[in-house]
Formats: C-alpha cells, sequence, structure tokens
C-alpha cells in the first residue's frame, strides 16, 4: 500500500470516528429549556379591559385551608362574590392587575423538575393531591366576559438577590421561571369598595346628634342619657341647645368626629335577611322575620320593636347634611378576630374571642329630612316673566329674587330626596363590621363634645 493510500484509510478513519462521536454524545437539554424565555405567559391576552373577573386563591398553611378572593362584574354591576356579593369599585383597579399580568414575560427559566415546585412555593394552592402544606404559591386566574380563561399563574416565593422577582409556573405545566411581578395585587376587601362609606364630604355635615342609651342585655330594660344634638355655624364653630353652664361644644372635637365620619373604614360585611332589608313593621306583620332572624340580629347587638323602630347595644349617631340626607348609625356588639373571620364571617365563629382584632357591629340607615331644608315663600305672582327686565317694578325684583330662591330649594330636595334612596338602598341589605379605631372615632359621648369655656384674662396688673 503506497503512503498515499495509507494516508487515504487513515483519512477515512478519522471521519468515521468523528461522526460516531457526534452520534453518541449526549445532547445538551440547556437550548431546548430556554426556548421560550422572554416571552409573555399569555400571548392572546393584550388587552386588560377583556377581564370581567379576577379570581385569587392563597392558602393558608395555619388552617391548611384554600381562601378565595373573586371580583366581577355581572351585568354591569361590580360585586365581590367571595364577600357575599357586595358591591365592589374595581373597574380601574381590576384594569391596572390585568395590565400588569399582561406584562409579565419569562424572564429567567429555573426548572422543570416537579420536585422543585414546593421550595419554590408554587404548588397549586386547589392542589389535593399534594399532602404538604408547604410551598403552595398564590394563584391568580383572569376571565372574560364569556368565563373564558384569560391569564391563570401561579405566583410563589421571592426570588433571592432579586427584588421585585418571584418564582411563577403555569397551572398544569412543570416549567419554573423567575419574573418580575410587581403587578400591585391586592385581596383587601377594603382595597376593592367604596371606602368613603357614608359618601360625606368635610362640609356636607351640617348636624348631629347623639341618641345615648344603652340595652341591659340580662334585663332588656334600656339605660337611656337622652340625645345632645350641635349645630354647624361656621368653620370653627358649633353649637348645641342645652350646653350647661361653663361649657361649650368643642369645634376641634366636632372636626374629628365628622373627619371620623369621612374615614369610617368597613372591615366585613354580612348580608341581612330579606325580611330584614326593608320596612321593619312591614315585614313584623307579612311575618317575613323569622325567630332565627331576631335570634342572630339581637347577637349582634340589635333589637327590633314591633312599631318598626331599631335599638342597639350602644345608641346611636344621626348625621344630617346640607341637601337633607338623614344617617342613622346604630352601634351594636363587639366582633372579636381577623381575616376573613372578620371580612365575610367564615367558619370561624363570630361569638368568640378568636383573634386580637377588635370589632364593632354597625348597622347604617338613610333617609331624606325635609327639616333641613324648609321651603322658602313663593312668589306671589309670575309677571316679571312676560316683561323686558328693564321694566320690572320693585315686587317684580321681589317675586323674581323669591321664584329664585324657591327653584333653588327644589333643585336641593330634589337632589337630597335622590341621594338619601341611593343610600337607603346600599346600606338597606348589610350588616357593617368596622375596627375599633373607626368605631372610637365616631361612637362619642356629649362630654366628649363640650369642654370649659375659658375665661378671659384679667387686665394686667
Amino acid at each position: 500500500m503506497s503512503e498515499l493510500q495509507k494516508t487515504s484509510v487513515f483519512g477515512g478513519a478519522a471521519l468515521v470516528l468523528v461522526a460516531l462521536a457526534l452520534l453518541t454524545t449526549p445532547r445538551r437539554a440547556a437550548p431546548d429549556a430556554f426556548f421560550d424565555v422572554g416571552e409573555t405567559f399569555f400571548a392572546d391576552f393584550t388587552d386588560p379591559e377583556m377581564a370581567t373577573t379576577l379570581e385569587v386563591v392563597e392558602f393558608d398553611e395555619e388552617t391548611a385551608a384554600a381562601a378565595t378572593f373573586e371580583v366581577t362584574n355581572r351585568n354591569g354591576l361590580w360585586t365581590i362574590p367571595s364577600h357575599h356579593d357586595y358591591p365592589a369599585d374595581g373597574a380601574e383597579r381590576l384594569a391596572n392587575t390585568a395590565a400588569g399580568v399582561i406584562a409579565i414575560t419569562k424572564d429567567d427559566f429555573r426548572s422543570d423538575n416537579v420536585t422543585d415546585h414546593e421550595s419554590f412555593g408554587v404548588i397549586d394552592p386547589l392542589d389535593e393531591s399534594v399532602s404538604t402544606i408547604r410551598g403552595r404559591g398564590r394563584r391568580v386566574t383572569f376571565k372574560g366576559a364569556s368565563e373564558q380563561v384569560l391569564a391563570d399563574l401561579i405566583i410563589g416565593d421571592p426570588v433571592e438577590g432579586r427584588p421585585g422577582f418571584r418564582f411563577v409556573r403555569v397551572p398544569d405545566q412543570n416549567r419554573v421561571y423567575a419574573a418580575q411581578t410587581d403587578i400591585g395585587l391586592s385581596t383587601q376587601f377594603s382595597d376593592w369598595i367604596e371606602t368613603n362609606l357614608l359618601g360625606v364630604e368635610r362640609d356636607d355635615v351640617k348636624r348631629v346628634a347623639l341618641n345615648e342609651y344603652q340595652i341591659d342585655e340580662r334585663s332588656g330594660g334600656i339605660r337611656r342619657q337622652g340625645e345632645f344634638t350641635v349645630d354647624w355655624v361656621d368653620q370653627d364653630t358649633w353649637t348645641a341647645d342645652g350646653t350647661p353652664a361653663g361649657k361649650e361644644v368643642d369645634y376641634v372635637q366636632m372636626n374629628l368626629l365628622v373627619g371620623g365620619l369621612m374615614g369610617l373604614k368597613i372591615d366585613g360585611v354580612r348580608p341581612k335577611p330579606e325580611g330584614l332589608s326593608g320596612n321593619l313593621r312591614q315585614a313584623f306583620e307579612a311575618r317575613t322575620i323569622t325567630n332565627a332572624d331576631l335570634q342572630t340580629m339581637q347577637s349582634r347587638g340589635f333589637y327590633p320593636t314591633q312599631s318598626g323602630d331599631m335599638l342597639s347595644n350602644e345608641g346611636e349617631l344621626l348625621v344630617r347634611t346640607d341637601i337633607g340626607v338623614l344617617y342613622t348609625l346604630r352601634f351594636g356588639e363587639i366582633l372579636y378576630g381577623s381575616g376573613n373571620a372578620i371580612a365575610i364571617g367564615d367558619d370561624t365563629s363570630d361569638d368568640e374571642e378568636t383573634g386580637s382584632g377588635e370589632n364593632r357591629y354597625v348597622l347604617i340607615s338613610a333617609e331624606f329630612d325635609p327639616d333641613a331644608l324648609p321651603e322658602p315663600e313663593q312668589p306671589s305672582n309670575r309677571d316679571f316673566e312676560n316683561k323686558p327686565e328693564g321694566q320690572w317694578t320693585d315686587a317684580d325684583r321681589a317675586n323674581k329674587s323669591a321664584a329664585d330662591l324657591h327653584a333653588q330649594w327644589a333643585r336641593r330636595t330634589e337632589e337630597g330626596r335622590a341621594r338619601a334612596e341611593q343610600l337607603s338602598t346600599r346600606f338597606a341589605k348589610w350588616y357593617y363590621v368596622v375596627s375599633a379605631g373607626s368605631y372610637g372615632r365616631v361612637h362619642k359621648t356629649r362630654d366628649d363634645l363640650l369642654e370649659d369655656i375659658e375665661e378671659p384674662a384679667g387686665p394686667a396688673s
């Protein structure tokens, strides 16, 4: 064999060995694992306005149970189904949260091994096939108007050393990613509802009345201290009839009380039975109130009477606005607990001291008080309407002024009646639960609202 032939043979053998090496060497998985890094999770979900329902499921390790928070739009009305379908102020917040989820990208692939899910905190909180209670994430689901799923994601533990990043995965998929998830997601009941429960501003409140009494639960008797009514004069002055000698209304305390009304914070709600959401006297006559309904009310500190009135454990606060809306806040029983025990009254009893929080049941009603807007005198005639203004007599001018005042009164009366009706509908269905702090800011005695009159300083010696 010539040298050239030998070289050709060795060269061919080398090529064969290289080919065999390429064929038998294990392929690296890394390129396949990272094929979708940088992509969004839900390519078809691009418009936040498509979302009409948000569902968030969280796992409570202490109770070993999943808790669901849901807000949805049904027939144009935003409600919170997980909280007895309480009305929600949810459109803007839901759109913002949806936009945050749309923007989440698969920033960094971490694992496709199911055994890593616990350490990353991305076990589905609804997965009953997994025995461990640790390592369960928060499942966030968005749905559209036809209940189609737009996005569904499990958000797990924070990624160490990368602020704003968490481990995430799509349910029914093993792949786990690190992703930036600063989406402003809240499951706090108070973040999704109208925060100004009464809908009043500082300048609206013109009269406050304390109806001070207490119910003796053992005897059923009533300990009355009477009523104390305070009227607004100007920013620094409130006045009250029957003020004891040497006392005056403390305008600072009154302003704090009004501030407490503006910031009255709902921590929870309970639906009233159907018979208790309307006129109590009619409900008694129609016998739509059951003994169970009455027992529930009494356990919460409220005592309906056969005449259609309502009494409460800790008296009442009446608030009247400049357009004649009269609110009545009735203060009931203490409620202990925290979390969903307060927000919705879950399996934790309302009647036991189940937590460190101390809260208070409150019933609220609204009606129009015509005494707030006395009708002004009407014009004696309307002859001025048929004359040029330059030909008006003094009587015409007086009638024009009277007509303007009466029209203004009619507009304000109509506004007050409409507002009272709107609020009455809002309050009629609910028991409210407020925090001890909110309760303390609006539940006052007359002594709280009075101060000693300062004696004028004497002449300098």
